[in-house]
């Protein structure tokens, strides 16, 4: 069977930056943020997504554009003989599985949320009333369902449709949805008044949160930081799990891999930082904590949108957005699925939606019911519930495996090596990789990738 290929490279582009852009950009990357000092912690972030997360995205790519399959049978088309890297592509398919344990549901809240606010079920409420508004949805596993059932359903209804008809038409237009929204809305945050307070919070570095009173305080503190900033260049780009692979799959060899993954990282980026740019001046001008963890999404800035004018308007197009973002992640993913389910199967595309499509609503259940029926289960210990420990094992642990996995399988001589990686990552227009980067992805940047692994088990 011939496969498959993107209509555009507008597609491509669209739909890669779709997969990195999602929770990690519009909530986990603010509330990282605001918890690590604003723009000390941004100045970080950009640095380590150039350096360690580009070339990664680089590698991920290239072995899906070689391999032109999905990351299950990938490593078995260009391993050496003899060697067990495919095993890590039976990890990075149940990664996809982990992801969409949660993610499901956390879109159903998004979704939930933009319905809520459009049809002004959050107007008027105070702080407490907003909070009550989202530990009650917390609390009832039957709402929960339902939103996290409609992610499910649309998601691989549109996967189902194919490549081009389906996942491309229907990411595209989203896409350019999102970033419209998003300008608006940054525009929108900026111009309150006390706006651009929040602004200087975001963008000036301040180092100051990394000293401590003792020296051993403040290299704990800026470890902390330094950790926190690596790890989400990781986290935004979905890197490891072999989400990115698949499209590197559907490439064709007309541009350079190096090219493509700066755009991508560059629109991923773009989100990211205009995120910012709506939270943090709105929090400023309403005086409430920029640093309030998760809790700033849900509880925090409805309350925001209730003291704006046209505060409806603006909360809904803000959960829209959100909704948008979090859902383009949910298509990428599950075309990644789907490609791997019918490459191992060999089941038509339908088929292959119809059952995943079960099986994930039925995989996102605990999550749904840690915060109600099972809230006394608890895995990790310290109050952690469901969520928390497959938001930490997908975010902490596969996600820096997997990218450790690419990078040893590009680099080493018992993997696929430096010059077959190079040489398909340059074929086509655009940015080469030039030789002497070698030494930098052979001996320097598995030190940032091995380094945010181990730090990732120790925190567990």
């Amino acid at each position: 069977m011939e496969r498959e290929s993107f209509k555009s490279r507008l597609g491509f582009l669209l739909i890669s930056a779709g997969c990195a852009i999602g929770i990690g950009n519009v909530w986990r990357f603010p509330y990282v943020v605001g918890q690590n000092g604003g723009g000390a912690f941004v100045l970080l972030y950009i640095l380590f997504l150039i350096t360690v997360g580009v070339p990664v995205l680089t590698m991920e790519f290239a072995i899906g554009r070689a391999a032109r399959t999905s990351c299950v049978l990938a490593y078995q088309k260009l391993e050496p003989a003899g060697t067990k890297w495919h095993w890590h592509g039976k990890v990075a398919l149940a990664g996809n599985y982990v992801l969409m344990s949660f993610y499901t549901s956390v879109t159903g809240w998004m979704l939930y949320y933009f319905y809520r606010s459009l049809t002004g079920q959050l107007d008027g409420l105070d702080t407490s009333g907003v909070a009550a508004a989202f530990t009650g949805m917390l609390a009832q596993p039957a709402t929960m369902t339902f939103w996290m059932l409609v992610v499910v359903v649309l998601g691989f209804a549109i996967c189902s449709a194919g490549l081009q008809k389906g996942v491309e038409r229907i990411t595209k237009w989203m896409m350019i949805a999102l970033l419209a929204l998003i300008v608006a809305l940054a525009v929108n945050s900026m111009l309150l008044p006390g706006g651009m307070e929040g602004v200087k919070f975001y963008l000036v570095p301040d180092f100051s949160v990394m000293a401590g009173e003792t020296a051993l305080e403040t290299v704990q503190n800026t470890l902390g930081v330094v950790t926190a900033a690596l790890n989400q260049s990781f986290f935004t780009l979905s890197l490891g799990i072999g989400a990115m692979l698949i499209f590197g799959s559907y490439m064709g060899r007309q541009h350079s891999l190096l090219g493509e993954s700066v755009r991508i990282a560059g629109l991923d980026t773009f989100v990211a930082f205009t995120s910012g740019l709506i939270i943090f001046p709105a929090c400023m001008a309403y005086n409430v904590p920029a640093d309030s963890g998760p809790n700033l999404i849900f509880i925090t800035l409805p309350n925001v949108f209730n003291d704006m004018p046209a505060g409806r308007v603006w909360g809904s197009l803000f959960f829209l957005f959100m909704s948008f973002a979090a859902f383009s992640t949910i298509i990428a993913v599950f075309e990644n699925i789907l490609a791997c389910t019918m490459e191992l199967t060999g089941w038509s595309r339908k088929k292959a939606a119809l059952i995943n499509g079960v099986g994930i609503a039925l995989i996102s259940m605990p999550c749904i019911l840690g915060f109600n029926v099972w809230s006394a289960f608890d895995p990790r210990g310290g109050g952690a519930g469901m969520m928390d420990v497959e938001d930490y094992l997908i975010s902490n642990v596969l996600l820096p495996f997997g990218s450790m996995m690419y990078l040893f399988f590009c680099i080493s001589r018992v993997g696929w090596g430096f010059k077959k990686y190079q040489n398909e990552a340059n074929q086509g227009e655009g940015a080469k990789i030039p030789d002497w980067i070698r030494v930098y992805v052979t001996y320097i940047l598995p030190i940032f990738v091995v380094f945010l692994f181990i730090q990732s088990i120790i925190a567990w």
